[in-house]
């Protein structure tokens, strides 16, 4: 699953080292480390994005496990009043 804040995350920090190596390339100060505050907020970004992507996983694999609980439950119900049902005596006595 591809979240865009990953994408937009990667793409951004990209952009900020390019900005960093240019500007110690021609020696401007300022484009060196506005291109290292853009890598970080970017990285920021991208490991925001990685976290929401974890989150929804781990969602859903919670929403499974309570699905197939659900299910055993249900079934295990069906069967112990099918066997009532075949033999109320037992059952009374139990």
């Amino acid at each position: 699953m591809i979240d865009t804040d990953r994408v937009t995350g990667a793409v951004k920090e990209l952009g900020g080292k390019v900005q960093s190596e240019v500007g110690e390339l021609s020696g401007s100060t300022r484009d060196a480390v506005e291109g290292l505050v853009s890598q970080k907020a970017a990285r920021a970004e991208r490991d925001y994005g990685q976290a929401k992507v974890r989150l929804r996983k781990g969602a859903d694999d919670v929403a499974d496990y309570a699905e197939e609980g659900y299910r055993t439950g249900k079934r295990y119900l069906k069967e112990g009043h099918e066997q009532s049902v075949k033999w109320p005596h037992t059952s009374l006595l139990v």
